[in-house]
């Protein structure tokens, strides 16, 4: 009778699915063991979650953030500053380098940083000359006069760029960043006419500007 009662339970539990014992497997699997494999790939022992790091209030002053010493502060205006009219004329003058070695490759990269910078810059002016409008007008003619004056640099590294893009026989690079120039500077500014010019030398266009000597030519010629 004992042996029956002790079996029964055995041919019961053997009956059951295979899906049952398998959790019953995990249920009795340590926990340890779980967490080692529902742990994802990437969070591995050499993790950026360690336990062993400890965080600081940035706000005390003790560790973490420090509190900035102003005579210890770099200006923006610093010659080793990328975002800085400064920065931007560095990568005009090592373009200019770049040109008369007749490395136009090198030339063209330093003349698009160059371009960008500008760009930047007198996005930037110019959202702060909107910010302050109204607020302090000083401010913001101030802030308004750096951004067209960045701009005006942004426009002269954008048609030496142009030009390197003519001089590596690349037409179809130059054509589009002459045609900026002109909305940006308007066809009847110096460097607007430059860059018209360009266009009608590459063969883009073939009417030149009103009052230029191709004109005058071409209307002598007419009578």
């Amino acid at each position: 009778m004992q042996s029956s009662a002790t079996v029964y339970p055995l041919r019961v539990l053997v009956r059951r699915p295979v899906w049952a014992l398998a959790v019953v497997g995990i249920w009795l699997m340590p926990t340890s063991v779980l967490a080692q494999e529902s742990m994802p790939e990437t969070l591995s022992e050499n993790s950026a979650m360690d336990e062993s790091v400890e965080f600081s209030d940035p706000l005390s002053g003790e560790e973490g953030v420090q509190p900035v010493d102003p005579s210890q502060m770099r200006p923006l205006a610093l010659e080793d500053s990328f975002l800085s009219i400064q920065g931007g004329k560095r990568l005009l003058e090592e373009a200019s380098l770049a040109v008369a070695q007749e490395n136009y490759t090198e030339a063209a990269s330093k003349l698009q940083e160059a371009r960008q910078v500008f760009n930047q810059l007198s996005n930037f002016y110019q959202q702060l000359a909107t910010s302050f409008s109204g607020i302090d007008n000083r401010v913001a003619d101030q802030h308004r006069n750096n951004a067209r004056q960045t701009a005006q640099m942004r426009d002269d590294a954008t048609y030496q760029l142009a030009l390197v893009h003519r001089a590596q026989n690349q037409p179809e690079l130059a054509v589009p960043l002459l045609i900026q120039i002109i909305r940006s500077q308007a066809p009847t500014r110096d460097l607007g006419k430059k860059a018209y010019q360009q266009l009608l030398e590459l063969g883009f266009v073939d009417s030149p500007l009103p009052g230029s000597e191709a004109t005058e030519q071409s209307r002598s010629s007419a009578e």
